[in-house]
């Protein structure tokens, strides 16, 4: 059973249409590049995916559960939209970390505010957040606050705060796009690991050879539609239709 089947979503903004009858399903385990221009509706299907946007049409399913039906109001109530978003993990362009707490106050912070609904004790949500930290290579970094750390390490903070909740399918918008270049491979470098591990994941990015090697599917959107997708490899290096080439090959150029 796929873990993530997404059928026909469309989101428009007034006359401006933004997502295409868009589908594609991810099994468990598996990692998602998706790659396009600037404007081409990535960022807009991950807030779909996260809630954060209601889609106008179309369905999202999670583990075999209808989270949402664009033709079924009863998926739609504001007051599941919290619950729902937990089986999404979201880490933004420009990290989006509290600059008045610190690392680990970060990551642990939204366990801590559900806790008096899950029962989870304080020493467990904190010894969890470590541990996360440390994963990140980020330990000797725990009571440090954003301001003190890299560029690089408030983006690792952030995935280590998007892992806390322990989400069904973890996205990344870009997750290198605010970096400078000496700290991108850091960045790359957690998420591959988590790849290795065989975390499910929807990585949106611009770095292609890191997408083309990392991920078991890629998608290339355009204008809101998706154009192609498939095998990275074949994607990247052999792609099959005039707008992946003509997308592609400006991309080399710049």
């Amino acid at each position: 059973m796929a873990v993530l089947e997404v059928n026909h979503l469309e989101k428009h903004f007034g006359s401006t249409r933004v997502l295409n009858d868009i589908s594609f399903s991810l099994e468990k385990g598996q990692a998602l590049s998706i790659i396009g221009s600037s404007g081409s509706g990535k960022t807009t299907l991950l807030r779909c995916l996260n809630f954060l946007e209601t889609p106008n049409g179309g369905s999202i399913c999670v583990n075999g559960k209808t989270l949402f039906d664009a033709a079924d109001p009863s998926t739609q109530l504001e007051k599941e939209i919290r619950r729902k978003r937990l089986h999404f993990g979201l880490v933004f362009q420009n990290f989006n970390l509290f600059p008045q707490y610190t690392a680990l106050q970060n990551v642990t912070l939204a366990r801590e505010l559900m806790s008096k609904e899950t029962g989870e004790s304080q020493d467990t949500i904190v010894k969890a957040g470590k541990e996360l930290l440390e994963q990140m290579g980020l330990a000797d970094r725990a009571n440090h606050y954003p301001h003190q750390l890299s560029g690089g390490q408030q983006q690792r903070v952030a995935i280590a705060r998007a892992l806390a909740m322990h989400p069904d399918i973890l996205c990344f918008d870009e997750p290198t796009s605010a970096l400078d270049p000496e700290l991108t491979g850091e960045v790359l470098r957690v998420i591959r690991n988590l790849a290795e591990q065989r975390t499910t994941m929807i990585i949106v990015t611009h770095e292609m050879a890191f997408a083309r090697d990392v991920a078991d599917q890629l998608i290339f959107m355009d204008q809101g539609f998706i154009v192609e997708q498939g095998d990275p490899h074949q994607v990247i290096d052999h792609p099959r239709e005039e707008r992946t080439r003509h997308f592609l090959a400006h991309y080399s150029e710049t």
